[in-house]
């Protein structure tokens, strides 16, 4: 019989006040994730898990015996592998096939598997950073994996901390080397997170550096309690407990009222200070027994000990939520917590517990145990991919299932001539991207046209990719487009151009390659969204706010200042034979069609605007835009409108979808369908245009068939 091998550390004391703070904290953070407005401050519940976090995993490897580097390395990452990843594994893989079930690609959901794909190797707070998106944004609350960015510090905080704690275990110098290293690593983080708070809030949230201080507040406070008590006063039991219930009511305080201003630092100092206080107070010191029978009572005990896998759970299930049947009714509410908890008990039933305290790992050699878990993670990894990878097979979305209809891109053949590709060639010009449309490989062979149609916009440029791909190849000729993501251009909304510098600098490169390529002849077309939006693809937007915007004195001024800048800008071009063509603002709509078009999602609050709209009340927000329009085409030669809406909407009302067919994918970007309906009018539109500018091409050959 073989026998377990001895733990190389004094087994550590079980304390029931330590998953007390985790419920409130796990409980504060997941009402602020079902409804922010209850309680404002529950997101700084992830700072009070760090400072935990840093004290636990103190207090569990303080003991360890020996001094071999390699083994206490071997031991401490086999520990942590061990604790974190055998639910995070499982929750990532869950996740990712559900959200290829359920979530339809966009921009809303564009980052989403690939975050899910970085947490595997605790580099998804990297890529949420990356991405700009603010964590108190809305369109964080549709990604299922931003709550990995915590799990991401703690992880990159462990490849520094057992560099930083080792000379603790040498003896009493080594102690104080030890202090004075996290007491340095915090006040350097709590400088930088003060700095980057203000210079890059984004990045302070999701990034390690800016929150270093959080976690060493753990260990040092675990340091702290290991040497003499610092409350030495006349009556210390009295004086302890005073300040233990300061500083549970400081931690409360925080939880409710804490401001993401300022965050992490100084934001999230009462939180810490707050938690530290608590723990200092109640560790080893039985005698404050009303503070422990408060933290130890059975509820928040038991809440706190799945606190981890209920902290894994409860957002995934909260997002999926709201992609399909919505999280805003009592019921949805109602199941989506219950969910979340019977998720999270069995995670700590059956994978948490089973892999903490099995007797077969304890037998295995501590290097081999990590060795297993990054092949694990590895593996894990993998087959998530193949998941990602496998979304067009077996995704249930009907948007997923049919790409070509609901996507702008569409097709990049001719169902007429197979062979014959139009895909976009992509060039970087100086940061920015240049998309070419050039036909190839038709059959027969028909030379290029010498005119080019130029592009420059963002998203509602590039809207219209599947319509430039078809006249394309049936045109022979190219289309060259500059897509600038979000950054329209001539919008008629200076705020969303002429002001913003990233924007002008953007349209600065576009406009200097135009100058370079442009020639007498050429088309430059100019599509935008040029009236405010009615939904977006996660909010609806109130008329209220759309007459504000389109029909207030203010928007009219902005309007005045776009159309001189426009003539300015623009002028260059129409004088040397360019001829600009603007298009006419489209139909926008209240709700995003793509995210209701399944059973699973059709009855989601925000598809409960419809999907018709007057066109009485899309006139009248479309006036102002074709004025502005007409007054800048008569200060321009060979500058003119192309006008899609009466093919969009031919009737009373506008609709996103026709004979049972998206028209729309969202509310104002075109779907590929859409970008079918509208190819026949836009190539007799540029027919007549390049005719008039004497090219001998005939109508009829243009116009699609």
């Amino acid at each position: 019989m073989t026998s377990t091998p001895l733990s190389p550390v004094t087994r550590t004391p079980y304390f029931p006040y330590i998953d007390g703070l985790r419920a409130l904290a796990v409980l504060a953070v997941l009402i602020y994730h079902l409804h922010a407005s209850w309680l404002p401050g529950g997101f700084v519940g992830v700072d009070v898990f760090f400072v935990i976090s840093g004290f636990v995993v103190s207090a569990s490897i303080g003991s360890f015996q020996g001094r071999n580097p390699f083994h206490f390395f071997a031991y401490f990452y086999a520990r942590r592998i061990k604790r974190i990843f055998p639910a995070l594994i499982v929750c990532l893989l869950v996740t990712a096939y559900m959200t290829a079930l359920l979530v339809p690609s966009s921009w809303l959901s564009d980052v989403n598997q690939r975050v899910g794909l970085s947490a595997f190797f605790g580099l998804s707070n990297f890529l949420l950073a990356q991405t700009g998106r603010d964590y108190f944004a809305p369109t964080t609350e549709f990604n299922p994996y931003t709550h990995t960015w915590s799990l991401a510090v703690e992880e990159q905080f462990y490849l520094v901390f057992p560099l930083l704690f080792m000379a603790w275990l040498i003896g009493p110098k080594g102690r104080v080397v030890s202090i004075g290293l996290f007491v340095v690593g915090a006040i350097a983080s709590m400088i930088f997170a003060y700095w980057q708070s203000h210079a890059a809030p984004t990045s302070a949230y999701f990034l390690s550096p800016s929150r270093f201080w959080e976690l060493a507040a753990g260990v040092l406070l675990f340091q702290l309690t290991q040497q003499k008590p610092v409350l030495a006063t006349a009556n210390p039991g009295k004086t302890r407990g005073i300040f233990g219930l300061l500083s549970l009511l400081l931690l409360l305080g925080a939880l409710a009222f804490t401001s993401p201003l300022g965050f992490p630092f100084p934001g999230a100092l009462f939180a810490v200070i707050g938690t530290v206080g608590v723990i200092y107070c109640l560790h080893r010191h039985d005698e404050l027994s009303r503070l422990h029978a408060v933290l130890g009572s059975k509820p928040l005990v038991s809440i706190g000990r799945v606190s981890y896998s209920l902290y894994l759970w409860h957002w995934p299930v909260f997002v999926l939520f709201r992609w399909t049947v919505g999280l805003d009714a009592v019921w949805t509410r109602i199941a989506a917590v219950v969910l979340a908890f019977a998720l999270a008990y069995a995670s700590y039933r059956w994978v948490e517990n089973p892999v903490r305290h099995s007797r077969l790992l304890r037998r295995v050699p501590q290097f081999a145990l990590v060795l297993i878990g990054l092949a694990c993670i590895g593996g894990s990894w993998w087959a998530a991919g193949k998941i990602v990878l496998s979304e067009p097979q077996i995704s249930m979305s009907t948007v997923t299932r049919n790409p070509d209809v609901w996507y702008p891109h569409g097709p990049a053949t001719d169902a007429n001539n197979p062979g014959c590709i139009a895909d976009p060639e992509y060039i970087n010009v100086e940061g920015t991207t240049k998309l070419m449309f050039k036909p190839h490989g038709c059959q027969p062979e028909r030379p290029v046209a010498t005119n080019t149609i130029y592009v420059i916009g963002d998203s509602h440029a590039m809207a219209y990719e599947g319509m430039f791909k078809q006249y394309a190849l049936r045109n022979a000729r190219n289309v060259v487009v500059y897509s600038n993501g979000g950054c329209p251009f001539v919008a008629l909304q200076p705020w969303r151009d002429i002001e913003n510098p990233v924007c002008m600098r953007n349209q600065e490169i576009s406009l200097r390659d135009l100058r370079a390529n442009v020639k007498p002849g050429d088309v430059l077309f100019l599509p935008s969204l040029r009236v405010t939006r009615l939904s977006d693809q996660w909010v609806g937007i109130s008329e209220a706010t759309a007459d504000r915007e389109m029909l207030g004195a203010k928007g009219y001024a902005r309007r005045r200042r776009a159309v001189v800048a426009a003539v300015d800008t623009l002028k260059e071009f129409a004088d040397n034979g360019v001829q600009i063509v603007f298009e006419g603002p489209k139909p926008v709509f209240k709700a995003p069609p793509f995210r209701c078009g399944d059973w699973f999602n059709a009855n989601n609050p925000i598809c409960a605007p419809g999907f018709s709209v007057s066109k009485m009340i899309l006139n009248r927000y479309r006036q102002p835009i074709l004025r502005s329009l007409t007054d800048i085409t008569r200060q321009l030669p060979n500058a003119t409108v192309w006008d899609p809406f009466p093919i969009l909407c031919p009737e009373e009302y506008c609709y996103a979808f026709r004979d049972g067919k998206p028209l729309y994918l969202d509310g104002d970007h075109l779907s590929g369908n859409g970008n079918l309906l509208l190819l026949k009018d836009f190539t007799e539109f540029m027919a007549k245009r390049l005719v008039l500018l004497g090219e001998a091409v005939s109508i009829e050959k243009a116009v699609v068939k």
